[in-house]
């Protein structure tokens, strides 16, 4: 199949949250018929509720400062599945995605499973083949969902970093912290140093216990020193470690990444290289437009925190979408009060949830058919010194970011 087909296959195969299948069976038996490619590298496996990807990025960047060829491996995407898959920061080439996709299809269509393996199935096994195609030394790879049962948990890693855990996917994880802290907590193994990021105290016991269960050395972010911080709308500084991303929360997410390299002796100056796109990313000047991908109750908190300390008296246009299997009622109340005008719309899929409806629920508002009309309709009525908030579903951000590509230099 060529890049298009490939993709669309995946698309065929349902959307990789509602369709998937949590178990190793199916990656396991395709893995071991590719020759067990995940066995070619070393590998730092990251997992958690909010925060897992921005440490991967940091974690990447600074390998890759230090001359270590890498592979980045996140989910989901912006705008292409490309991006999922990285090689010295740089996603793969279509032609790359293309290749990979067919070694594993045709693989697995030779094996004797329940069924072909799932989108996200899919595209992991990819990603292990072609990070050894191409060499790498060390492979960042951020867990899906979960942990214990999510297929990116047949690696055999150098370290392991959970960070911060709170309520998502509880349909598959389980509706208390304590289980999804359990369902987490299924990626640590003997014999491999963890790195534990800032809990809630009811996570917190669940991944203690899980560790002095098995022995394992733990470097904790709650235990590292905090030393001359400074913390601006762009990112922080502090204890010698820059951080480029913004919010607040960035600088444990730094910290996660901090005790990851140390453990491996690698610098962390490469911190200071990172990029994260569509989280807290300005994109344009007067007005300030940011884009923030806050689809969970505590990406949501996070946002609402950053939207206080730093654009407190400055009005704020809010444009939103989102998907139906969210926490809209929450997230909507935490988001929503912050707002001076809300503007809806819906990102270009069928799991979108219909802009009227968040105009019911709200009370207040205007809607757009799409992102650019939506941006069109807030640049006619705004003022430079205002702030346009572009916020919600990680696919709303992923269409809304072209438009802003020529400001933000192209980078991804």
């Amino acid at each position: 199949m060529n890049y298009p087909d490939s993709v669309q296959f995946l698309y065929a195969l349902g959307n990789e949250i509602k369709t998937a299948k949590l178990g190793l069976e199916r990656i396991t038996a395709v893995l071991a018929a590719l020759g067990n490619p995940e066995r070619a590298y070393r590998v730092i496996h990251v997992a958690g509720t909010n925060g897992k990807g921005s440490t991967c990025a940091m974690i990447d960047a600074a390998l890759r400062a230090a001359d270590i060829r890498t592979g980045l491996f996140t989910s989901p995407h912006l705008l292409e599945p490309t991006e999922r898959i990285q090689i010295d920061g740089i996603p793969c080439t279509r032609e790359e995605f293309e290749r990979a996709f067919n070694v594993v299809h045709e693989t697995a269509e030779k094996l004797d499973l329940d069924c072909h393996p799932t989108y996200f199935e899919t595209v992991t096994a990819m990603a292990f083949w072609l990070f050894r195609e191409k060499k790498i030394h060390t492979a960042v790879v951020e867990v899906g969902l979960g942990g214990r049962l999510d297929s990116t948990n047949v690696v055999q890693p150098a370290v392991t970093v959970i960070t911060a855990i709170d309520f998502d996917h509880q349909i598959f994880l389980g509706d208390t912290i304590e289980a999804i802290a359990g369902e987490k907590a299924g990626i640590l193994k003997t014999g491999v140093p963890a790195v534990l990021g800032r809990q809630r105290p009811d996570a917190e016991i669940v991944l203690e216990a899980r560790a002095k269960e098995l022995g394992i050395p733990v470097s904790r972010a709650s235990e590292f020193p905090i030393r001359n911080l400074e913390i601006d709308s762009r990112g922080s500084r502090f204890s010698g470690i820059v951080c480029p991303l913004a919010g607040e929360h960035q600088v444990d997410n730094a910290i996660n990444a901090a005790l990851a390299l140390r453990i491996l002796n690698v610098p962390t100056a490469g911190i200071a290289d990172a990029r994260w796109p569509g989280r807290l990313e300005h994109v344009a000047p007067n007005p300030d437009t940011i884009l923030d991908g806050a689809h969970n109750p505590a990406g949501a908190r996070a946002l609402a925190h950053y939207l206080e300390r730093f654009y407190k008296g400055r009005k704020i246009w809010m444009i939103y979408g989102a998907m139906r299997d969210k926490a809209i009622d929450e997230v909507t109340g935490i988001l929503f009060p912050l707002a001076s005008e809300l503007v809806f719309t819906a990102p270009d899929t069928t799991r979108a949830l219909e802009p009227e409806a968040i105009l019911k629920l709200a009370g207040r508002g205007h809607v757009e058919p799409t992102i650019p009309a939506a941006y069109d309709y807030v640049l006619k009525h705004c003022s430079p010194e205002d702030v346009v908030l572009i916020t919600g579903s990680l696919f709303l951000v992923g269409e809304a970011r072209p438009l802003f590509l020529h400001t933000t230099g192209g980078r991804w």
